[in-house]
């Protein structure tokens, strides 16, 4: 069994996409599977900041080696007088500030993707308690709380401390807009998945949007610290096709609509 969980730890560090899923696993790197664009330009940002990284490491690397050798003690008995080179502090001033430019191109049109919401064709609002969510879709008259599940109601298959009793349904390739708040402390809606983490305020309505391009369960979790049971209030997705979200509808619509705020 650990020849197989080394086996399996090897493969998923030479080859990341194995490691992605909707939720967390065991020996995971790197982000989960994007679903949504704000997570394809987030995990595409991601990596071009590693090359990036990556290049200035091994400049630097390599100049402390040519440093090292070039100006050892042995080579250089007499110590240069040299204070300064203009044209070497003009060097290193203006390249950085090249590099700051061309991430802070790519990071203002994805900060501009995340705050700006396009046309929605859903609205679903997300209320924190502690501790446990409360959704509410205006659009239908729809509201309900969500709890996570006692150990000991777990079906098979279902996910410790993850998964709850009322899911968030969505239709896929649908403009999704999520209007967060709380009802007492501040708590977080955050997804990896869909690439959102929006803090939810008292007395304050902060949104957020995204669009599923498949269909699946896709999970988060309050991350914001909001108290002694801050770990235990799951946020679970269930994205479909538009025709069972529109049978989800009719089913939620019939079925009596009462959660503990009233």
């Amino acid at each position: 069994m650990r020849a197989f969980q080394l086996l399996l730890g090897i493969l998923i560090f030479l080859f990341p996409s194995l490691g992605r899923a909707d939720y967390p696993r065991p020996w995971q790197m790197y982000y989960q599977e994007p679903v949504t664009p704000i997570m394809d330009t987030l995990y595409d940002f991601h990596h071009f900041l590693l090359i990036i990284e990556g290049g200035i490491v091994l400049l630097v690397a390599a100049l402390l080696v040519f440093v090292i050798i070039r100006f050892r003690a042995h080579k250089n008995p007499e110590p240069s007088p040299v204070a300064h080179n203009t044209l070497l502090e003009m060097v290193w001033t203006i390249i950085p500030g090249l590099i700051i430019l061309v991430i802070a191109v790519p990071s203002f049109k994805l900060l501009w993707m995340m705050d700006v919401t396009p046309k929605s064709e859903l609205t679903i609002k997300a209320i924190g308690n502690q501790w446990y969510w409360t959704y509410e879709y205006p659009d239908h008259n729809i509201h309900f709380d969500s709890n996570m599940l006692a150990d000991n109601q777990l079906k098979p298959g279902q996910l410790r401390l993850l998964e709850v009793d009322h899911r968030v349904v969505v239709p896929i390739h649908t403009n999704i807009r999520i209007i967060t708040t709380s009802s007492d402390v501040v708590h977080s809606w955050a997804v990896p998945a869909f690439g959102i983490k929006r803090d939810s305020v008292p007395g304050r309505l902060n949104e957020t949007w995204f669009n599923v391009r498949k269909p699946g369960v896709y999970y988060g979790q309050c991350s914001e610290l909001c108290g002694v049971k801050h770990g235990f209030m799951p946020i679970v997705v269930e994205a479909v096709s538009q025709e069972k979200f529109k049978q989800w509808l009719a089913h939620q619509k019939s079925a009596p609509q009462t959660h503990r705020g009233g």
